[in-house]
C-alpha cells in the first residue's frame, strides 16, 4: 500500500505543471523515504530528476518499493479538480487495481473530491546520474534567471555561458543584435534570497539551447532561488529546491555545434 498526503495541492500542482511539456509520462519510483521521478524528454536531450521526500507530507506510508506510472496530462488534469489549499492525499493499493486515487479535502467546507486516475505500463529507465565536481557552482534568485533566459530568447536560440571569479555572463547573439547580462558575485546584500553567489574553482565557457532553458524556468513558482551547477563539455544542472525537503533538477547537455557562438 501507498499512501502520501500533502498540506496543499498548489505544491503538487507547480511542480507537475513545469515538467509536463518536457515530459509526457511518469514512472514515479516511491520508497518508505521518498517519492521520485526521472525522466527523459522525447528528443532524450534533457533529463528531469524530481525527488519528494517525507518531510514534504503530512502523512507518508509506503510498505515496499514500488513504481507508479502516470500519464502527466491526466495527473495535471487530476489536479485541476483542485483548489491550491485543499489537501491532497494520493491512495494506491495493489489489490485493487491500476488506479491511484487522488483525494482532495477542503477542511472549510467539509468537502472532500475523489479523482480516479488510470495507470501506465511505462519503462523506467534509470540514468546513472554520474557524480560530478562542477567547476562553477551559482546560485541565484530564480525570478532572475527566468527573466535573464526570456530576454535573451528574444535575440538567439542559444545561451552561451561564461564564468570567472569576476561574475557569470549570459550571452544571446543572433541575426537581429544581442543581449548580454551580467552579474557580479553579491553575497553581501542584505536580503539573501536576492544575492547572487559564484564558487569558480575554473573558469567556464558552454552553449546551451535556450529553448530547453525556458522550459526549465517554469519551475520558478517552486523556489525563490536556482542553483546551476556548470562544466565546460558536461551537461549543466538546473536546480529548484523545494521546501529544504526536496529537489526539482533539470539536466541539459551542452550544444556543441554552435561554433559561431563559441570564443
Amino acid at each position: 500500500m501507498f499512501e502520501a498526503k500533502l498540506a496543499n495541492s498548489g505544491l503538487l500542482k507547480k511542480i507537475v505543471e513545469s515538467i509536463k511539456d518536457l515530459v509526457t509520462d511518469a514512472p514515479f519510483d516511491c520508497s518508505e523515504t521518498a517519492m521520485s521521478l526521472q525522466a527523459m524528454d522525447s528528443s532524450h536531450v534533457a533529463l528531469v530528476s524530481l525527488k519528494l521526500e517525507v518531510g514534504l507530507f503530512d502523512t507518508y506510508r509506503c510498505d515496499r518499493t514500488i513504481n507508479l506510472g502516470l500519464s502527466l496530462a491526466n495527473m495535471s488534469k487530476a489536479l485541476k479538480c483542485a483548489n491550491n489549499d485543499d489537501t491532497c492525499m494520493l491512495k494506491y493499493e495493489e489489490n485493487e487495481g491500476d488506479s491511484i486515487i487522488f483525494t482532495f479535502a477542503d477542511p472549510k467546507r467539509d468537502k472532500t473530491q475523489d479523482v480516479t486516475v488510470k495507470m501506465m505500463d511505462i519503462d523506467s529507465e534509470h540514468l546513472g546520474i554520474p557524480e560530478q565536481d562542477y567547476a562553477v557552482v551559482c546560485e541565484m534568485p530564480a525570478a532572475e534567471f527566468q527573466k535573464t533566459c526570456k530576454d535573451l530568447a528574444t535575440f538567439s536560440d542559444s545561451l552561451n555561458i561564461t564564468a570567472t571569479k569576476a561574475g557569470i555572463v549570459f550571452t544571446g547573439k543572433g541575426d537581429i543584435g544581442s543581449s548580454v547580462v551580467t552579474y557580479s558575485p553579491s553575497s553581501n546584500t542584505d536580503d539573501e534570497s536576492e544575492a547572487v553567489t559564484l564558487e569558480v574553482k575554473e573558469p567556464v565557457n558552454v552553449n546551451f539551447s535556450i529553448k530547453y532553458m525556458n522550459q526549465f524556468t517554469k519551475a520558478t513558482a517552486l523556489s525563490d532561488r536556482v542553483r546551476l551547477s556548470l562544466c565546460n563539455d558536461v551537461p549543466v544542472v538546473v536546480e529548484y529546491p523545494i521546501e529544504e525537503n526536496g529537489f526539482l533538477r533539470f539536466y541539459l547537455a551542452p550544444k556543441i555545434d554552435d561554433e559561431e557562438n563559441m570564443e
